[in-house]
């Protein structure tokens, strides 16, 4: 009799949690559709999950569709997806269909057409090179569209962007140095330094996580750094990273065309926080720049950093103007998609573990704010403001949204 009493009391404390709360509980754990399909961009090569990051998700009991070859460029063949648990489908509407779809280059038009009401789609969004139709056109499918470039962590970083622009600034230098060398491209130059010849000279524009792994791998190699930025903070904080006194300069005018008049290197790494950088050199400093020497401009899905500059493909990567080689092809990680596409998944695996325990990808955001960041449209509405000014969109704050849809 006391147990039944007990048993009573307790029913009736559970009778009086708020709503709110007993809601939580019961839309935790929930099993979702996961598609990645295959990247119709040639210039694209990464993909978001590799097979390893597979198993654990399926073992929680999500479905993973990958549509067939979806993994080939960066090496991972279907039956290694197949083995881990994933489903193998050619039917693109199927992987488009999912809960979540997850793909590394923004979705192509015909893309969006497949997307389906109250679904997620995560990829990079390059806002600065679509166009107001295709952004009206995402609206009216009512999605939930999360840009991984814009994702924080919880000190504010954006950890996505960070592990690409340290594949980037190590890739830079690699590719600098293949087109240095190069017959047509190049002047038969071997980027580094050696006893008795003077060191290759780099000039490196920016001092972020870019600027720092290529100035740490191009010092690895013996040769001259030397970077720019208007950044005190910033240039100081490089030194101590790399633990080198390297030269060091704010961006004059004089000082910069100096430099670059004696490079054999220049890496254009400057970040701009709302997504679009005018060019800052002009043609006219470009021509004084040594014949053959090589310009590798990681800032040009901004718009590049030098007037000169404009987009190229992993097909035609280079080209030359006024003798000075320019490789600007945007998504340089792409070159080491392998590599890049295991940084991609360690960062995605975790976060659909946490969607599906959170019981939805709504859940989620509502509780990461440093996830919510990344989210530019939501359900038919601009969240973004970079996006709502660029294209003249309405914009509609998320925490408003988020809290007339729950």
């Amino acid at each position: 009799m006391v147990e039944d009493k007990q048993y009573l009391r307790f029913s009736s404390a559970a009778s009086m949690l708020p709503k709110e709360e007993t809601l939580e509980t019961a839309t935790k754990k929930n099993n979702l559709t996961i598609g990645i399909p295959r990247e119709q961009s040639k210039n694209e090569n990464r993909i978001g999950l590799v097979p390893e990051a597979i198993k654990p998700l399926v073992d929680l009991g999500h479905r993973i569709l990958v549509e067939t070859s979806a993994g080939l460029k960066a090496d991972f063949t279907d039956y290694e997806y197949a083995e881990a648990g994933a489903e193998i489908t050619n039917e693109r509407a199927s992987v488009f269909g999912a809960d979540i779809v997850l793909k590394i280059a923004p979705p192509l038009p015909d893309e969006i057409e497949m997307l389906q009401k109250n679904r997620t789609i995560m990829s990079t969004v390059q806002a600065p090179s679509r166009n107001k139709e295709y952004f009206e056109n995402l609206m009216a499918r009512k999605v939930i569209a999360i840009a991984f470039e814009n994702i924080q962590d919880k000190t504010g970083t954006m950890p996505l962007k960070r592990s690409m622009s340290e594949i980037i600034g190590n890739a830079s230098i690699m590719i600098a140095a293949e087109y240095l060398c190069h017959p047509e491209y190049g002047k038969g130059v071997m980027l580094g330094g050696f006893p008795g010849i003077a060191p290759t000279e780099v000039v490196i524009i920016g001092a972020g996580t870019v600027t720092e792994y290529a100035a740490r791998t191009a010092l690895g190699m013996g040769a001259l750094v030397k970077v720019f930025d208007n950044s005190m903070y910033k240039l100081r904080s490089l030194q101590t990273h790399l633990g080198n006194r390297i030269f060091t300069s704010v961006l004059q005018s004089q000082l910069l065309e100096n430099a670059l008049s004696t490079a054999d290197v220049v890496i254009a790494a400057k970040h701009a926080g709302d997504g679009l950088i005018p060019f800052m050199i002009g043609g006219d400093m470009v021509k004084k720049m040594k014949a053959g020497s090589v310009i590798i401009d990681v800032s040009i899905d901004q718009g590049g950093c030098f007037e000169t500059s404009k987009p190229t493909t992993h097909q035609n990567p280079v080209y030359k103007m006024y003798d000075v080689t320019h490789y600007c092809v945007p998504n340089i990680a792409s070159k080491v998609p392998r590599t890049a596409s295991y940084s991609l998944s360690n960062f995605f695996g975790p976060i659909l573990q946490q969607i599906g325990e959170m019981g939805g990808v709504e859940n989620l955001l509502r509780m990461d704010r440093a996830l919510s960041k990344g989210v530019y449209a939501f359900n038919g509405k601009i969240t973004n403001h970079q996006i709502s000014a660029m294209h003249d969109l309405p914009f509609q704050h998320l925490d408003l949204l988020m809290a007339a849809y729950f």
